[in-house]
């Protein structure tokens, strides 16, 4: 079953609302840094969107697969500095996705001030997870109802706002045009385009889900998210400065501007609807998110930089694994961060302009290294090297930016909390057959270096066991009798540490012949080593006089102790004193 693509409208929708929900903070931002010269600063953003469309459908036309900035670096550079390109464009989906779900959350808490926000935040998350995992046909539907609303809710605004400035007037413009800019125009302008670029985030968010498109339509999804937001960022910055005192701007209403601008254009009914389409809008680009990190984090997958545990997929051909951890990863940070996402403004910012200059940087690698591509259009230099300029006075003006709340950390404190370990963890996936194999060198120099230890400790031990085992035991023996043996056997084994015994019998050559008894003692010896394998039992014919001299003459003879030789003779067995034998023990 071929896998139905999508049209203009749904794919235009699904990162329109990430693009387009930025005309709720964006005029706000703008104005704080630039004052009266806001809607020149997103003017100017706009220009440099203009290139991006041409950088972009140059790079997703050549190599039209889905990872946007990854893919670009992936097909130019190394599997590494794709990775980095990948790590800030996740980073950026995640502060998204918080983000915009917590804001739609305190919106719809101006409208039902009972709500939850922490909870409802979280349930908003969970919602357009599920709806991700129904297939991104079911998904665009909803993100296609959601950016038509948005549309119309602003230009009932803008409407409303134009009528009320055709009664009234422009003073409350060209007030605010005469106020003192507090500093240089040049960096007013220059702050405010830092903080303006933050207008066209969402921009990337096509090229990460373009093998879900119909043929042609990408670049029609740039053209649509660059008129959009051409026009309405600027609008409602120059409609805002004609109807609120920059003052009030920056202190009241920095986070609610366009309802503040319903409410004194039409009244709270126009409020309450843009309040609504914020509602709605924001939820869009967490949609948005759960899309683009999809496509992303599926395409790390296939280029094996994740486990093929991500690639499983449900019968909507959705990546739901994916889906869930993104789920998982979004709730966490959240509660990290105790529902104050204002901190994620350095990670959304910083990681989403690095996007955008890893992109621009891949297209100049393109023209470089893959010249013989096929490509529906070409960038030319100038503008590439004009657009990436633009990104980095950008990122070098929002890591110079201070923060407006004095207890606040910086953008880039609050970055690199989030980017050192997600590019910790990229480069353990990444490199993570290089790891074990170190670590499984490791393991095998330790295992030798052990084993070897052990073999040491083990072959002393043994030397040991051995030396133990080899001293050799004298038994003295005066007659044949196996009964008398056997005993000493039994005590040898259950006491002594031997395996080596000599029973001895001493002839006296005063007596007569004893080669019969001799034949009949060695036969006995034989039947009790036979009897006792683990001990060497050896028979030994001694001349002499049995006594203390022999025993000593003997010891030394064998180099045997005198107390490792024992004595037996039944009937006489206190013959001989202990100490005249030097503490010979005695045994019957």
């Amino acid at each position: 079953m071929t896998k139905k693509k999508l049209g203009v409208l749904a794919s235009t929708a699904i990162c329109g609302n990430d693009i387009s929900s930025s005309v709720l903070y964006v005029s706000a931002l703008s104005i704080g840094f630039a004052g009266q010269y806001a809607w020149i600063t997103l003017l100017i953003v706009a220009v440099v969107l203009f290139l991006f469309r041409k950088i972009y459908g140059e790079v997703v036309g050549a190599l039209p697969l889905n990872g946007g900035a990854y893919n670009a670096l992936l097909n130019t550079t190394s599997k590494s500095t794709a990775s980095l390109a990948a790590t800030l464009t996740i980073l950026s989906y995640m502060a998204t996705a918080v983000i915009s779900a917590n804001e739609a959350m305190h919106y719809f808490h101006h409208v039902f001030t009972q709500l939850p926000i922490m909870m409802a935040t979280v349930g908003l998350l969970l919602v357009f997870a599920v709806l991700t995992i129904s297939g991104i046909t079911e998904s665009a539907k909803v993100a296609a109802g959601i950016f038509i609303f948005h549309l119309f809710s602003l230009s009932i605004l803008a409407l409303f706002i134009f009528i009320y400035l055709f009664q009234n007037g422009f003073s409350q413009f060209l007030e605010n045009w005469n106020l003192p800019i507090g500093g240089s125009i040049t960096m007013a302008i220059f702050l405010g385009f830092s903080a303006s670029m933050l207008g066209i985030s969402g921009f990337e968010s096509s090229a990460n889900f373009v093998e879900e498109q119909q043929p042609g339509v990408f670049r029609k999804t740039l053209l649509n998210m660059w008129v959009v937001v051409s026009i309405i960022n600027p609008l409602m910055a120059f409609l805002a400065l004609s109807l609120v005192p920059i003052p009030e701007i920056r202190s009241e209403y920095s986070t609610t501007l366009l309802s503040h601008m319903g409410s004194l254009s039409a009244g709270e009914w126009l409020s309450t609807l843009v309040s609504l389409d914020a509602v709605l809008v924001l939820s869009g680009a967490v949609l948005t998110s759960y899309i683009g990190v999809s496509g992303l984090l599926e395409r790390m997958t296939l280029d094996r930089i994740l486990p093929q545990f991500f690639l499983r997929k449900n019968k909507k051909g959705s990546s739901y694994r994916i889906i869930i951890m993104f789920f998982i990863l979004s709730v966490s940070v959240l509660l990290i961060t105790n529902g104050n996402v204002g901190v994620l403004a350095g990670v959304y910012t910083i990681s989403f302009l690095s996007v955008m200059f890893l992109f621009g940087f891949g297209n100049i690698l393109l023209k470089v290294r893959r010249a013989k591509l096929p490509r529906p259009e070409t960038a030319k230099w100038l503008s590439v090297f004009v657009a990436i300029i633009a990104v980095i006075v950008a990122l070098v003006g929002n890591i110079l930016m201070e923060p407006q709340n004095e207890n606040a950390p910086s953008n880039v404190n609050v970055f690199l909390s989030y980017f050192i370990p997600a590019i910790i963890f990229i480069s353990v996936m990444l490199n993570r057959v290089a790891i074990l194999r170190a670590l499984l060198g490791v393991s095998i120099y330790i295992f030798n270096y052990i084993k070897n230890w052990f073999l040491q400790i083990s072959s002393h031990l043994n030397n040991v066991i051995n030396s133990i085992n080899a001293q050799q035991f004298v038994y003295f023996a005066k007659r044949d009798n196996i009964a008398v043996l056997n005993k000493v056997m039994l005590y040898i084994k259950n006491n002594e540490h031997t395996k080596n015994l000599k029973i001895v019998h001493v002839i006296d050559p005063a007596n007569e012949d004893e080669s019969e008894f001799i034949a009949s003692f060695k036969k006995v010896v034989e039947i009790i080593d036979e009897e006792y394998p683990e001990i060497d039992v050896e028979a030994s014919i001694i001349e002499g006089k049995f006594g203390p001299e022999l025993i000593k003459e003997l010891s030394n003879k064998w180099n045997v102790p005198i107390n490792f030789m024992f004595i037996a003779s039944p009937g006489d067995h206190f013959l001989y004193k202990v100490e005249d034998l030097g503490g010979v023990r005695l045994i019957i």
